[in-house]
């Protein structure tokens, strides 16, 4: 049966995600945690070890498109073999408590120092303790894919597997990652409904997983490509004016340039002094801009967010450090 808790809270951690809007269930049932765990990420054996063990278990989540973050326990000692994960990769993040993980070959003595990230065609087992408290990231597989192959400037050759075991606390882009994200998904705003920022959250997840943690092409040289023409810089800045509007993913501009991701990112640098995303970023903050002097809005937060800009703060930052005056200003000149 469902019942209420109040939030998680810990003397050594933020609080996150677990604000009331967030939390996905609250129960003391077995089949129910296993049924409603299972939406989430997917089916899977779940027991308790310890005849005199009870469940609490309760569970936060919110979904950014091919990326979802979760925050989980279960209140007591448990067993869980979802066998191959499949479709998804996971990193599971203790912020109390520890957990056992085997991923294939690989074996992780989970803590709070200590991430396990486990890879789709690895077979799994884990037993966490009763004081497990983990936030939990899952990545599509196809997306995580796609975005290593955009780097490498090839498709992949073998499939994508990461070392189970990730220090995360020790990588300050990762923990940044990690705190944006949670402060994101705690807002009032609803920016999970806006398309370019949800896009923008799964490259921005995935990029900083596959350039941060280990895996099997760590080490793999990107395809030798010619130097990027201007023409192909042309092509892209081209196209990124025409669909500014549109969800728009780095790996996605390396096809149209017909180049690696690395020597696009080389060549945009070169010929523009930016990289290809920044470009855009100035162009939407262009467009954001034309509307609030346009004069038919008379709220900036949905500009910003039709545009997206998920942060308010930041893009008020931005936009002046663009134009020389706040979105606010430039709402009041028309």
């Amino acid at each position: 049966m469902l019942h209420t808790h109040h939030p998680l809270h810990s003397s050594s951690n933020p609080i996150l995600l677990d604000t009331p809007k967030r939390q996905l269930f609250a129960s003391v049932d077995l089949d129910e945690t296993r049924a409603l765990v299972s939406h989430v990420m997917k089916p899977h054996e779940l027991g308790v070890l310890g005849n005199s063990q009870r469940l609490d278990a309760r569970m936060y989540h919110a979904g950014l498109g091919d990326v979802t973050i979760s925050r989980l326990r279960y209140g007591a000692s448990v067993r869980i073999e979802p066998g191959q994960l499949e479709d998804f990769f996971l990193i599971q993040m203790p912020l109390a408590g520890c957990a056992q993980i085997d991923c294939g070959a690989q074996h992780v003595d989970s803590t709070p120092e200590i991430a396990s990230v486990l890879s789709p065609q690895e077979d799994t087992r884990m037993h966490w303790a009763a004081d497990c408290d983990q936030v939990l990231i899952r990545i599509a597989r196809p997306l995580a894919e796609r975005t290593l192959a955009a780097q490498l400037g090839h498709e992949l050759e073998e499939p994508l597997v990461f070392q189970a075991d990730f220090r995360w606390r020790e990588s300050t882009a990762w923990r940044a990652l990690i705190s944006y994200l949670c402060e994101c998904v705690t807002l009032e705003a609803g920016f999970e409904q806006h398309k370019l920022i949800v896009h923008q959250m799964e490259q921005l997840v995935t990029g900083t997983l596959l350039t941060t943690h280990r895996h099997n092409y760590s080490d793999a040289a990107p395809a030798r490509v010619t130097t990027v023409l201007p023409r192909h810089v042309r092509r892209v800045q081209d196209y990124l004016r025409a669909h500014a509007h549109e969800t728009i993913a780095a790996d996605q501009l390396a096809r149209i340039a017909g180049v690696s991701l690395r020597s696009l990112y080389a060549g945009f640098k070169d010929f523009t002094g930016t990289s290809p995303m920044q470009y855009l970023k100035d162009i939407r903050l262009d467009r954001a801009r034309e509307e609030l002097l346009a004069g038919h809005t008379s709220n900036v937060a949905g500009v910003a967010l039709r545009w997206g800009f998920a942060h308010m703060g930041r893009f008020s930052v931005e936009y002046k450090a663009r134009f020389g005056e706040s979105p606010s200003q430039s709402l009041r000149r028309h």
